[in-house]
């Protein structure tokens, strides 16, 4: 039984990982024609309990597209300023893999959480 409320504990925090994950996606994709906005990711660090925790927040240091724009109020000398360095394709592929492993990780909650409840019904008896 143990090891089932474990699993349970894993699967979740896989999925509120996932869901950090998807939300700096998200905050990436909004900022998109921010000015100066670099592109966040994080990383994930296995628990002690064999989850996962998401790790911090580390901002994308690539150059920042140069935009020409002469009429933009940040606009140097050439009417060129800086945009942001947010791939949306790339984005989106992030996007994807973060919905596939909350659901894979949904399963395996489900999973668990129907065995717990199949062993309570047999101890009932």
């Amino acid at each position: 039984m143990a090891d089932l409320m474990q699993s349970l504990g894993i699967a979740a925090s896989g999925m509120e990982a996932q869901g950090q994950r998807l939300r700096h996606v998200s905050e990436n994709i909004a900022n998109a024609d921010t000015p100066g906005y670099h592109r966040k990711t994080i990383s994930f660090a296995e628990t002690v309990a064999g989850g996962v925790a998401a790790g911090p927040v580390r901002l994308d240091r690539r150059a920042l597209d140069s935009v020409y724009d002469p009429g933009h109020p940040l606009a140097d000398a050439t009417g060129h300023y800086d945009g942001s360095n947010v791939d949306l394709v790339v984005e989106i592929a992030d996007a994807r893999e973060a919905q596939r492993s909350y659901d894979a990780n949904l399963r395996m909650f489900d999973q668990a959480r129907q065995m717990t409840q199949g062993l309570l019904e047999l101890l009932r008896r």
